[in-house]
């Protein structure tokens, strides 16, 4: 049992099934203790966590644009570089999601309903308020949508990624739990099972909750605006809780019905609907100018990408509303959000990517969202300063300065067929919303349980509704700015750990690369002295050789042949091993058999045989009768060596126990040049 969980499976456990204690526990005194604070003295709360996040935005912009500028070089040099052939997940895994399915819940969980709320508002702000250019004019739409793709396209993917690529190859390479503790393993190894992987993990879980939490009772203005717009219901606290209740419920059934029934089936549809409305807009908007303004914006957002990336505007004056406000109040903001959300967004990404290669994760996370959400921007951004510059709605600036939550549906009043249009947004409002909460609450639950995604009912429940009762009690208390503000200032101090982990990481992949290396190294003898397992020799020749390539035996003769050839081999090298005063631990299962040689600090090796089945190939028209004959026997199995990387695509039905042992030797001789290369 990992010693990250307590797993209480008595009669009389209860509903302490699958907790971490510290985190359980600690988590929810941090909530309730910084929510009273809020709910109780709103104001001193405002003032206090309002104060903060100025102050850290002040004095530490510098460190936030430093931090997101290695990030993104990072991920960058991964996707690119040789580790990008490394597998999230043993070298024998595959993904557990489609492209598609893949890309619908990066979407949906990264971002999606920021797109809703501030896909019209944010370019038109900037348009009315440049950091530089003279409001209103060709420089400041230029500007505008500049600084749109800068705050919303790769810096921002590329925190989301480089949590998320953490986390994925220390669980589903290494072994560790997908929690965010895990991500230090590097830096100070085991003692993460200790209080400071509690400390780590009580960070995520408080972030997340507070984050989605502060998120959803801002969002449910926006929802409340277009049930107002569509059907005339009222605008006030009563509708606006009645809307978290549901939003709220909605998630809990999604999230207790699990990421495959419910998470990735609501990301689909409102992927599904994201195109619908973009495709309304786009078709029905000035669509050639749009074409263009894309391609445009995309060329300046790349060529100023590093001048965009570095620019504190230090060598302005340091005035009210000039460009250094500006960029405290936008950029810094963006990237301390952003990094405040990673913990919860990364690992949700992490969860849905085993079995992907690091290029596969690094490109497809930094790439594909960012290059449909900087579209999105351009579409609706763009279509907005358009109205004001053509005339055509010159208010639609002053509604966005007014009030940002009903700026869309004042923006799809000038659309034909605004009513569908508007009631398409409201529904994706909804589902984001709903998206947001139930892939929250399954990672504040894993964490919360060790990294255990297959929790009781009564914990999603929970967090799911922790979630909403966190936000109606803010909402209504005026509460949800002070704990925005904090959750801003509380990205400070992990985007220092994120650096720490990231450098842990590259180690880590150095001495994967080091590993390859050493597994393709010669070390052995050659095989007319030491057998290995290339060529299993032997007892009966040539003949029993190719009788073995023929050969597809069915499952019971590859069990018979693990318990009383294997086994005994294993058992046999284990006790030699321990005569020489290692620690070793052999491990049997109905189908599998591991031996596991602790080496302390060093990795260690582990070496396993496990019985899989596979289709028979159809070889000759005596075979394809047999297989019409004997369709439930169409499957063989193989008797298949795995490492600590995964499966190494090699069979051992017809060794002797004798070969076994050589074949471990064989392994365990490159573990330890391994090792030497390492030095």
């Amino acid at each position: 049992m990992s010693e990250s969980a307590e797993q209480d499976t008595s009669p009389t456990s209860g509903i302490k099934s699958k907790i971490n204690p510290p985190v359980f526990y600690g988590s929810l005194v941090i909530i309730v203790g910084l929510v009273l604070f809020s709910v109780v003295a709103p104001e001193t709360a405002g003032s206090f966590f309002n104060g903060l996040k100025l102050a850290v935005i002040e004095e530490a912009s510098w460190f936030y644009v430093l931090t997101v500028a290695i990030i993104i070089s990072l991920v960058a040099f991964l996707g690119i570089s040789r580790y990008g052939e490394i597998k999230l997940g043993p070298d024998h895994s595959e993904p557990d999601y489609s492209y598609g399915s893949w890309f619908a819940m990066l979407f949906s969980a990264g971002m999606g309903i920021g797109l809703m709320f501030f896909g019209v508002a944010e370019p038109v702000m900037h348009f009315t308020s440049p950091p530089m250019a003279e409001p209103g004019g060709i420089e400041a739409a230029k500007e505008a949508m500049r600084v749109t793709f800068f705050h919303w396209g790769l810096h921002a993917w590329s925190i989301y990624a480089i949590v998320g690529l953490i986390l994925a190859y220390f669980s589903f390479r290494r072994g560790l739990p997908l929690t965010l503790r895990s991500a230090l393993y590097p830096i100070i190894g085991k003692k993460i099972y200790g209080p400071i992987g509690h400390a780590v993990d009580i960070f995520a879980v408080v972030g997340t909750v507070l984050g989605v939490a502060t998120s959803l009772g801002f969002g449910v203005q926006q929802v409340n605006a277009g049930l107002n717009y569509l059907f005339g219901l009222p605008v006030s606290d009563t509708m606006q809780v009645t809307l978290i209740v549901v939003i709220t419920g909605l998630a809990t059934i999604s999230v207790v019905t699990g990421l495959d029934a419910g998470i990735r089936r609501l990301s689909e549809l409102n992927l599904g609907l994201a195109f619908l409305l973009l495709a309304f807009v786009l078709l029905l908007g000035p669509t050639i100018f749009l074409l263009k303004t894309y391609m445009q914006n995309v060329g300046s957002y790349l060529s100023e990408l590093v001048s965009m990336t570095f620019n504190l505007y230090a060598y302005q004056p340091k005035v009210d509303g000039g460009p250094q406000a500006w960029v405290g109040g936008w950029t810094i903001f963006y990237w301390g959000w952003w990094i405040a959300w990673s913990p919860f967004v990364g690992l949700f990404i992490a969860r849905i990517s085993r079995g992907r290669t690091i290029r596969e994760f690094a490109m497809g996370v930094m790439f594909v969202p960012a290059g449909f959400t900087l579209f999105w921007m351009t579409v609706f951004g763009d279509s907005g300063i358009h109205m004001i510059m053509t005339e055509s709605f010159a208010d639609l600036g002053r509604l966005v300065s007014e009030d940002m939550s009903v700026a869309l549906f004042h923006f799809l009043e000038q659309f034909p067929f605004s009513g569908f249009i508007s009631g398409v947004a409201t529904l994706m409002v909804i589902v984001f919303f709903v998206t947001s909460s139930d892939s929250g609450s399954m990672v504040v639950d894993m964490l919360a349980s060790g990294g255990h995604d297959d929790t009781p009912v009564w914990q999603r429940v929970f967090w799911a509704s922790s979630e909403g009762v966190v936000a109606i009690a803010l909402m209504l208390a005026g509460g949800l700015g002070a704990l925005q503000s904090a959750t801003i200032a509380a990205a400070l101090p992990f985007s220092a750990v994120l650096l720490v982990a990231a450098y842990g990481l590259l180690r880590s992949l150095r001495i994967e690369n080091i590993r390859q290396r050493s597994l393709a190294a010669a070390v052995a003898p050659p095989a007319e002295v030491h057998v290995g397992h290339q060529r299993p020799q032997g007892s009966g020749g040539w003949k029993s050789r190719l009788k073995n390539m023929v050969n597809f035996p069915l499952r019971v003769k590859v069990l018979e042949f693990l318990e009383v050839t294997v086994k005994p081999a294993l058992e046999t090298v284990a006790k030699e091993l321990e005569s020489y005063g290692l620690k070793v631990e052999i491990r049997h299962e109905d189908d599998r058999a591991y031996l596991e040689v602790s080496h302390g600090q060093e990795t260690d090796f582990i070496y396993g045989v496990r019985v899989r089945g596979y289709t028979r190939p159809s070889l000759t028209i005596r075979q394809l009768d047999h297989a019409k004959k004997h369709a439930d026997k169409d499957t063989y199995y193989r008797a298949e060596v795995f490492l600590q990387e995964g499966g190494q695509d090699y069979d051992l039905m017809g060794y002797t126990k004798d070969q076994v042992i050589v074949d471990v030797l064989d392994q365990y001789e490159k573990h330890m040049h391994f090792l030497h290369m390492l030095r």
